[in-house]
């Protein structure tokens, strides 16, 4: 299988939101990184085949999504960052009716839905109302209503949003165990989240994809550019504002920040290790 996108734009008036992006994709889980108003959104509901392209194309295994209609919607699964749902509908009673449009099976729905209720940790409240559940909670019934059809293509924005730290991780899990054989993508701007599980990285910035590859293929693209410095606080209120401090800590009365830089930023500056998050804010800040 592969997802074949072909110079796919998209325009808002005179506002670019995708800048013809070009990428294959072949089974595995792809993070999709940038910063909100990136465009991985606009991108993502046009994979869906939900929002028209202004030009460009998507394929699946050469055939375009878009004529393939039902077809293709068979072996998609899609959560958008903001899932609509049904406040007075049980969270069984949400995934059999989602079933339900699915068009899957009563009987097959009704096994499907008790399954994911118990992967989604949700077995418990499945006879409770969706009104009722926290932000993490409902975002566990979007989650597991995306499995239903068991999609060869999962698409899902920001799916960890209202998750705590604990709920992430039962989320990457979950993930990597269904991804077999089958292409996630997954948009967020939690650097961890990606970190994590993908097994390639997209980072998108301003419309466009800037870069590609694995966590350890990215992170070689920052090395050279990471930098530990001591300082008194008085001196990292000053650096703060004139470069671009990935992060800073206390030890005692001296700060410690970690600073990105093409060069050298101070002599006491020592060479550090980059991770993903560094080259993302590296990118980020308009350096690359």
């Amino acid at each position: 299988m592969e997802l074949s996108v072909d110079r796919l734009t998209k325009h808002y008036g005179s506002k670019i939101a995708v800048d013809c992006v070009s990428v294959a994709l072949k089974p595995g889980i792809y993070g999709l990184l940038g910063e909100n108003g990136a465009g991985k959104t606009t991108l993502m509901r046009m994979l869906c085949a939900i929002l028209e392209s202004t030009s460009g194309e998507v394929f699946l295994d050469g055939r375009e999504i878009v004529s393939m209609g039902a077809e293709y919607r068979d072996i998609l699964g899609y959560l958008p960052q903001d899932f609509g749902y049904y406040p007075n509908y049980t969270a069984r009673e949400f995934l059999l009716y989602m079933a339900a449009l699915k068009g899957i099976p009563r009987d097959r729905a009704k096994k499907r839905a008790e399954e994911l209720l118990e992967v989604a940790g949700l077995s418990e409240v499945a006879a409770k109302k969706i009104k009722t559940f926290s932000g993490g909670m409902k975002q566990r019934v979007g989650i597991a209503q995306t499995l239903l059809n068991h999609p060869k293509l999962l698409i899902l924005d920001e799916p960890t949003a209202g998750l705590d730290p604990k709920e992430r991780v039962r989320f990457r899990n979950l993930i990597s165990d269904y991804a077999a054989g089958r292409i996630v993508i997954l948009s967020t701007h939690i650097v961890s989240d990606i970190e994590a599980i993908a097994d390639e990285v997209l980072l998108m910035k301003k419309g466009k994809l800037v870069s590609q590859g694995t966590v350890s293929e990215l992170t070689k693209e920052a090395e050279g550019k990471v930098w530990e410095l001591t300082v008194s606080p008085a001196e990292a209120k000053s650096w703060q504002e004139r470069a671009a401090v990935a992060n800073l800590r206390h030890e005692g009365e001296q700060v410690v920040l970690r600073i990105l830089s093409d060069e050298k930023p101070a002599e006491g500056a020592v060479p550090c290790e980059a991770g993903l998050e560094d080259l993302y804010l590296y990118s980020m800040q308009g350096k690359k």
